[in-house]
């Protein structure tokens, strides 16, 4: 796996700041020090808390904040901070850190410890342990200057405080994961197709995201130029690990598909690695000299975690990427999708998501199979891909659209379920899933919100982790779940365009 596209989490760092001050003396900063270094062990030993947490000095005057900010600023594996005020700090001191503080930020409101010693306490123990006022404090300066934070309360030992550290640490992940993509369109979007159009400049200002196009020939040259010991490897490993329908095995008569197929592939990642590319789109309206459309070769690139978006939908593909990283190393997959068509058994009503060949096999733990078949559009050969049926999970559908004035998120909590009977035509990998709070509620709701009909649907990470990436990213989420009502969603559209209208001339 390239670089660029490597979803490891094992290179990010998140510092932990500590607030205190001098008022009481030397001894207790040296309390103050040794209570939070535990706090951030104890994070760091939790199994639910993907990124090495850092400790940081005891932080007691302004300009170490400022200094601080500015060196988490300037540090690429630092993803974020975690800052707790132990004792109480006064927050003027912090004004101009949080000011020039670019990384995103969780306030954690806990203690050392966990329960009132009752027969033992004394006011040098509340002087000592006064995080339930020194984070107020802190709350309100966040609240003044109109810091993006994440607030998580609870002692350290509750595994949901880990949790959601955990979770948080994910969209951070995300989130600089996309502030540093490079994302690679050969050739344009669809055709008069509206919902894949966007305003790239903005993208690259709002998400950091460098959106930019390539001829779809200068790919083909690089499939064209692979070497055939490289190939000879490639369809070996795919004899291997999948189930290769007779046709496409070696020797048969249909094998040299697979063999261009393979191209593709090595042609596809070696001019990504090459341009530093983490995410690319495709279209099957512009193809050049290439033989077949990209199948196979893209599911297998989203495999390894290179974010992908069909005919040109460049923001479809900046999600597949973001929650590709957010799910490292959590079972369950991630991949493009679409809502293709329903099932409408009332009170049994499902979606069918699908794509014509691009869906990424990191939805199954099944062995998929093989296959080649006519794709009726694009007027190229038969193009060979991987068939499967998604593994039931809960999961999460989401779609980024521009809605001129900003960017909006939409995402659905939905179960992946299994299919209710085979379907030995349809010769695409598929998911089934049932959306929440219900499929009417859901529809209507995706509908009112303009929401795109390419989507994310990741299995790895939940809702949460998307609400955190929009908080990080300042970026509109609308969230259709068990509580949603369309009733409330129309007032939540409402409301949203006039604050964004708002905040945008400010």
């Amino acid at each position: 796996m390239s670089t660029a596209a490597s979803t490891s989490l094992d290179g990010y760092e998140v510092w932990f700041l500590t607030g205190s001050q001098h008022l009481y003396g030397e001894e207790v900063l040296k309390q103050v020090a040794a209570q939070s270094q535990e706090i951030a062990n104890q994070l760091n030993a939790s199994s639910a808390v993907p990124v090495k947490i850092v400790w940081k000095p005891v932080l007691t005057d302004s300009d170490a904040i400022r200094r601080t900010a500015l060196e988490a600023n300037s540090d690429d594996s630092v993803i974020g901070v975690t800052a707790w005020m132990h004792t109480f700090s006064p927050a003027k001191m912090w004004i101009q850190g949080l000011d020039l503080l670019r990384k995103p930020l969780l306030h954690l409101h806990t203690q050392a410890n966990r329960d009132l010693p009752w027969a033992d306490i004394d006011f040098d123990f509340m002087n000592l342990n006064q995080a339930a006022h020194g984070d107020r404090e802190f709350g309100y300066i966040q609240s003044r200057l109109g810091i993006a934070r994440k607030t998580v309360v609870g002692h350290v030992s509750n595994p949901e405080v880990a949790r959601q550290v955990g979770s948080w640490q994910r969209a951070a992940a995300g989130w600089a994961a996309v502030r540093t993509l490079k994302l690679t369109r050969f050739g344009d979007n669809m055709r008069n197709v509206a919902v894949t159009e966007g305003d790239k400049t903005e993208a690259e200002l709002r998400f950091g995201v460098a959106v930019n196009t390539w001829s779809v020939n200068e790919l083909a040259d690089a499939v064209h130029g692979a070497p055939e010991s490289d190939v000879d490897a490639l369809v070996a490993e795919y004899e291997d690990l999948y189930e290769v329908v007779p046709e496409l095995r070696t020797g048969a008569a249909r094998h040299d598909s697979l063999r261009y197929g393979a191209r593709i592939e090595l042609g596809l990642r070696s001019f990504l690695e090459a341009n530093g590319s983490a995410a690319f789109t495709t279209s099957f309206e512009d193809l050049g000299a290439l033989r077949q459309l990209p199948g196979l070769a893209v599911q297998r690139l989203m495999a390894a975690g290179y974010g992908f978006g069909a005919e040109g939908d460049w923001k479809t593909a900046i999600l597949v990427r973001a929650a590709k990283v957010m799910g490292a190393g959590l079972p369950g997959g991630a991949s493009l999708m679409e809502d293709y068509t329903y099932h409408l058994e009332p009170g049994a009503e499902k979606i069918l998501g699908a794509h014509m060949l691009e869906v990424c096999p990191s939805l199954t733990a099944a062995k998929p199979r093989l296959e080649i078949h006519p794709l009726g559009i694009g007027g190229k050969e038969d193009p060979v891909r991987l068939v499967f049926d998604a593994d039931a999970s809960p999961g999460v559908v989401v779609a980024l659209s521009d809605m001129r004035d900003r960017f909006r998120l939409v995402a659905n909590a939905v179960d992946v379920v299994p299919l209710d009977q085979p379907l030995p035509n349809l010769p695409v990998a598929r998911a089934l899933w049932e959306p929440k709070p219900d499929f009417a509620t859901s529809a209507a709701a995706w509908l009112t919100a303009g929401a795109a009909h390419h989507t994310v649907l990741s299995t790895q990470v939940g809702m949460d982790v998307f609400e955190d990436f929009a908080e990080i990213a300042k970026t509109e989420l609308l969230t259709i779940d068990e509580g949603t009502t369309i009733r409330q969603f129309k007032k939540d559209l409402n409301w949203n365009a006039a604050y964004y209208k708002l905040a945008g001339g400010i």
